[in-house]
């Protein structure tokens, strides 16, 4: 027998006055599955995201998060889920102690059961005793962890994370990544947002949002394969430079930065690379290397974007 999914949303929409911030929107998220929302500013993620969590009633559409029902339930479901903000949702002028007895307080968990809690949370985030410091003064890595700890003390089924990892170094951001999926295979749902490309592939399927609507719903490798035109790594010098010299020109379809190179998308691989070095050259670039390169998350992002008219502006 199918489960039923943590999360259902059909044609949901949301409008401010004249302006439509979440335009007929519809998907599913399985049980234990690490859902992720990307999209460019504007594109409609926080909006949703607030009505799934119970923050904003839907202009129109219907829903279930968490078994109830997103315009006569929204308050069952602040208590059904957890929820942890890039500012990490935590008080900073209390103690780590402090801080878990008021999520506790707040979600009604008391006794031997927040006890248990306690202990799992501060075992979890690295602070078994630390109890008594001041949140303010512990690493942000900890605070991070402390906060995810807190958004689960009453257990939720199903966790959002909106930007969670903003601001954190490479090695806590990697941690966290693993906290979460072992989460999701605890059977915990998770759904994120995230503007870091790389820990997109992290997720199990990936919705992305432009202009308010969905443009594409997928795992990262499904994702990958809507990239039809041949892209191109390109090294050369003064790499911003070079991404001027190829806008506009024959055969280039998208020129971007991405690392130290370039990653150049273009319409036929058999012209493609010439048409690359005879751009860059006759700008007065160096080009080392021109290598076909798999699509990345972010060549696929800027392509998909680009394909339903790009990123809203302002």
């Amino acid at each position: 027998m199918r489960e039923t999914p943590p999360v259902r949303v059909r044609h949901l929409t949301k409008r401010f006055g004249d302006f439509t911030a979440v335009d007929d929107v519809s998907f599913e998220v399985r049980p234990g599955e690490v859902f992720g929302f990307l999209g460019p500013n504007g594109a409609g993620k926080t909006t949703t995201i607030k009505m799934l969590t119970g923050l904003l009633p839907p202009t129109e559409g219907e829903g279930e998060v968490a078994g109830c029902d997103l315009r006569t339930r929204r308050r069952e479901i602040r208590h059904r889920i957890g929820y942890m903000s890039q500012r990490f949702s935590l008080y900073t002028d209390l103690t780590v102690d402090e801080n878990i007895e008021l999520f506790g307080g707040l979600y009604g968990v008391a006794g031997a059961r927040f006890r248990e809690r306690r202990a799992w949370i501060l075992e979890m985030a690295g602070l078994t005793g630390a109890g008594h410091r001041l949140t303010e003064a512990i690493p942000l890595g900890w605070k991070q962890r402390l906060a995810l700890g807190c958004a689960l003390i009453h257990e939720p089924p199903l966790l959002f994370l909106d930007e969670p990892t903003s601001g954190v170094d490479p090695l806590a951001r990697r941690r966290f990544w693993d906290l979460i999926h072992e989460l999701s295979a605890g059977g915990t749902t998770v759904l994120v947002s995230t503007h870091y490309m790389e820990e997109a592939e992290h997720c199990h399927r990936l919705v992305l949002m432009n202009r308010g609507r969905i443009v594409a719903l997928d795992s990262p490798e499904g994702l990958r394969g809507r990239v039809t035109e041949p892209i191109y790594e390109v090294r050369t010098d003064r790499v911003a430079d070079a991404v001027e010299a190829l806008e506009g020109r024959p055969g280039i379809v998208d020129a971007a930065m991405f690392g130290r190179a370039l990653h150049v998308t273009v319409e036929d691989a058999s012209t493609g690379p010439a048409r690359i070095r005879e751009a860059l050259e006759a700008a007065g670039h160096r080009v080392e290397a021109v290598e076909p390169v798999r699509p990345s998350l972010e060549d696929v992002f800027v392509s998909l974007v680009r394909r339903g008219g790009g990123a809203p502006v302002g």
